[in-house]
C-alpha cells in the first residue's frame, strides 16, 4: 500500500486558514463557556444553587450519562475544572499546542470536550440551550485537525462541513415547517423587538422598514437553505476531485465553498451585531470557515499563501481519522433523518456523547414581549410598600436603559427569565425568590442592580410587564427606549417565613 499517495488524498494543503480559525475560535469559545460556568454555575447550581446539582445527581440523574460528576460533585472541584479548561483553552487560542505534534492540540481539545460534556448533564435547564451541544461538537470534530507540522485533514474539515449544513440546514426548515411568519416574510418584523436578549442595536434594527425586514427573511432562507447545499456538494466534489490536487477543479470547487461560507459568515454577523445569542453566531462564523479555501483567499489578500510545506502526516493519525469519519457517518444517521422528517427535532442528540446532534432555532417567532419584573419593599405590610426593582444584568427592566452588548457570554439566568415569561415554569424561580429574600451574595452577583444594596428586603413580588421599542418619536419625548404595560402580578408579596 502507498500511503504517501493515500495522505496526497486525505491531506488538505489549501485549508491552513480554515484550521487556524477553527482550532483558536473554537478555544476561544470554549474559554467563554468555561468562565460563564465558573461565575455563575455555582450560584445557579451548586450545593446551594436554584437548582441543586448533588441534588439532582443524587436523585440517579447520571445513571447511564458520560459525566466525571458522576463519581464527585462539589463546587469547589467544578470551579477546579473550570480554571484548568480556561488555561487550556487560552493556550489552544495562543496556538501553543499546535506547535507539536498532532496528538498534542487532540488531547487538549478531548479534555475540554470532555469536562463540557460531564456539565452539561448537571446543568439541567440552565444548560439546555442548542449551543452547548454545538460546542461539545466542534470541541470534538476540532480535535482532530492536527497540528501545525502536518497539512490539515480533508476528512475532519469534511465533518465540519457536515456539522454546518446540518446546522444551518436544519435552522432553515425548523422554520419552513414552522411559524407562518417565516413564509410571508414578516417573522423579523418582530424578532428584533421579541428576541430573549437585544442588544445596543436592536431597536434599530426594529425600527427598520417593513421591506427591509422582508430582504432580511429571504437572505436568512438563501443562507440556512441553499448556501448549506453548495457547501456541501462542492465539498464532497473537492474531495472526489482530491482538494490538495493543482487541477483547476478543484480551485474552483475551492472558491465556490469558500463564497457560500462567506455569506453564513455575513449573515451570522448581522446576527451579531443586532442581537445576544450567547456564542450561537460566534461559533456559526467559526464553523463555516473549514469552508475556506487558502487559494481564494490569497486571490483576495495576495500576501496570504496558497499553500504550505508541511511533514507527511504519521500513519497512526490518518488512521484513526479515517476510523473517526466511518464512525461519524454510522453516527449521522438518526440526525440525516431527522432533517427530512416533518416531526422534525430542534436541538437534540440521539447519543450519549452529543455528538452528530440535531440543531435549529426560532421555528416560531414570538409577537409580544412579556418581561417579568422581581419588585421588593422593605416595608411591614406589602400594601403599605414603596416597591422597587431589581434589575438583571442583559434582560430589558429599567425603559431608559440601553440594552447591552453580552454575546458571546451567555448570561444563563436572563435567558430563563425569557423562557419564565413565554409560560416555561420552573422550581427555580421560586427559589431565586427566596435567595433574594435573604439577600443571598452569590445570587445578588447575579443581577445587574440591587436596590437594597445587599440588605434583605421583607417583601418580594413578581409583576409582568408588556414592552415594545419605543418610538423614534417617544424616544425623543420621554427618553426612553422601551414603553411597557402592567399586566399584573405573576407571584403575589411573598417573605420568608421566619420574618
Amino acid at each position: 500500500m502507498d500511503w504517501g499517495a493515500i495522505v496526497g488524498w486525505l491531506d488538505a494543503p489549501h485549508a491552513e486558514l480554515a484550521r487556524q480559525v477553527l482550532q483558536r475560535g473554537t478555544a476561544a469559545i470554549f474559554a467563554v463557556a468555561f468562565l460563564s460556568t465558573l461565575l455563575q454555575f455555582p450560584a445557579l447550581l451548586g450545593e446551594r444553587g436554584l437548582s441543586p446539582a448533588p441534588r439532582y445527581i443524587a436523585a440517579g440523574a447520571l445513571e447511564g450519562q458520560p459525566s466525571i460528576f458522576r463519581w464527585h460533585y462539589s463546587d469547589r472541584f467544578l470551579r477546579i475544572l473550570c480554571v484548568v479548561c480556561i488555561a487550556i483553552a487560552l493556550a489552544l487560542v495562543a496556538g501553543l499546542p499546535q506547535l507539536g505534534p498532532p496528538w498534542l492540540p487532540m488531547l487538549a481539545f478531548l479534555v475540554l470536550w470532555i469536562v463540557y460534556l460531564s456539565i452539561l448533564p448537571i446543568g439541567q435547564v440552565f444548560y439546555g440551550f442548542g449551543w452547548e451541544l454545538l460546542l461539545c461538537e466542534a470541541g470534538f470534530l476540532v480535535a482532530f485537525l492536527g497540528s501545525d507540522a502536518v497539512a490539515p485533514p480533508t476528512l475532519a474539515l469534511l465533518l465540519i462541513v457536515w456539522l454546518v449544513f446540518r446546522l444551518e440546514f436544519g435552522a432553515g426548515m425548523i422554520k419552513l415547517r414552522g411559524g407562518r411568519e417565516w413564509r410571508d416574510l414578516t417573522a423579523l418584523m418582530y424578532h428584533h423587538e421579541t428576541q430573549p436578549m437585544p442588544n445596543p442595536l436592536s431597536r434599530w434594527a426594529h425600527l427598520a422598514p417593513a421591506w427591509w425586514h422582508k430582504v432580511e427573511v429571504l437572505g436568512n432562507h438563501f443562507a440556512q437553505l441553499v448556501a448549506p447545499w453548495v457547501l456541501l456538494v462542492c465539498a464532497l466534489g473537492a474531495i472526489g476531485g482530491v482538494r490538495g490536487d493543482a487541477t483547476g477543479v478543484t480551485a474552483v470547487l475551492g472558491a465556490i465553498m469558500t463564497a457560500a461560507a462567506a455569506i453564513m459568515i455575513l449573515t451570522q454577523g448581522w446576527l451579531v451585531l443586532t442581537g445576544n445569542f450567547a456564542w450561537l453566531n460566534w461559533i456559526t462564523i467559526v464553523l463555516a470557515f473549514a469552508a475556506v479555501d487558502d487559494r481564494a483567499v490569497a486571490w483576495l489578500l495576495p500576501a496570504w499563501p496558497e499553500t504550505r510545506a508541511y511533514e507527511p502526516t504519521p500513519m497512526w493519525f490518518g488512521i484513526l481519522i479515517a476510523i473517526v469519519f466511518v464512525a461519524y457517518a454510522w453516527l449521522s444517521i438518526p440526525s440525516a433523518r431527522n432533517l427530512a422528517s416533518e416531526r422534525q427535532l430542534m436541538n437534540a442528540s440521539f447519543n450519549r456523547l452529543r455528538l452528530a446532534n440535531a440543531y435549529g432555532a426560532f421555528g416560531t417567532v414570538t409577537k409580544r414581549r412579556d418581561e417579568i419584573i422581581i419588585e421588593g419593599t422593605m416595608a411591614d405590610a406589602p400594601e403599605d410598600g414603596d416597591w422597587v426593582e431589581y434589575g438583571f444584568k442583559g434582560k430589558p427592566g429599567d425603559v431608559r436603559r440601553v440594552p447591552g452588548w453580552f454575546a458571546p457570554y451567555h448570561l444563563r439566568l436572563d435567558w430563563l427569565m425569557w423562557f419564565l415569561a413565554l409560560g416555561q415554569r420552573g422550581t427555580w424561580f421560586r427559589v431565586l425568590l427566596e435567595r433574594l429574600l435573604e439577600a443571598d451574595p452569590p445570587t445578588l452577583r447575579l443581577l445587574g442592580h440591587d436596590p437594597f444594596d445587599g440588605e434583605p428586603p421583607r417583601w418580594v413580588r413578581a409583576r409582568v410587564y408588556r414592552y415594545r421599542f419605543a418610538t423614534r418619536a417617544e424616544r425623543r419625548a420621554t427618553g426612553q427606549v422601551w414603553m411597557r404595560e402592567d399586566r399584573g402580578l405573576l407571584v403575589a408579596p411573598m417573605r420568608l417565613a421566619r420574618r
